[in-house]
């Protein structure tokens, strides 16, 4: 377990990059969201690792390219802070519906962040949509929903981030983080 390692989860749209982003700006080591990478990667090539092609391979990417953010990010020392964690692959497949490959799960348990996860909660007033974030407001909430049950079911303990601004949040985190 990586005591130092804390993930920001929930639904798409609810303010987790822009907390991130501004949590790297104060200083924090942060790792990025593996999903997004993959989906401007994807279509640069002309590849079908999509969420809306093959939903399969697109969570397989997320789960290979978390694993080494997880690995490479061993040598970082305080906190450390991910845009989405392992166990997200498991809420992403669960939520599609398809099958729970047994080394997804394996990886789950192995690869442990702090107990805390701090949980963005679906939030209307700043959702969006874009060419990589094509959730309905309904997939967004049900996201949220299902990444709160994943971490749960894992072990984890939520708390949930305030509906705030974006320096009003880090600063939340940031009070935590420092205790």
């Amino acid at each position: 377990m990586s005591d130092h390692f804390f993930v920001v989860t929930g639904g798409p749209g609810a303010g987790k990059t822009s907390l991130i982003t501004e949590l790297a700006r104060r200083g924090f080591h942060t790792i990025s969201e593996s999903g997004r990478a993959i989906i401007r990667e994807e279509m640069q090539s002309g590849g079908d690792a999509l969420p809306w092609a093959d939903r399969l391979a697109y969570a397989e990417r997320m789960l290979e390219r978390d694993l080494r953010a997880y690995e490479n990010a061993q040598v970082l020392s305080g906190p450390v802070i991910f845009d989405r964690g392992i166990p997200d692959s498991i809420g992403y497949l669960t939520l599609c519906g398809l099958p729970m490959p047994p080394h997804v799960a394996a990886a789950a348990k192995a690869a442990r962040y702090n107990a805390r996860v701090y949980l963005a909660p679906f939030w209307d007033e700043i959702f969006t949509q874009d060419t990589e974030r094509k959730q309905t407001r309904a997939e967004a909430e049900a996201t949220c929903a299902v990444m709160r049950e994943t971490y749960t079911a894992l072990g984890y303990e939520i708390t949930e981030l305030p509906c705030t601004d974006i320096a009003s949040r880090a600063d939340f985190v940031s009070a935590q983080l420092a205790l």
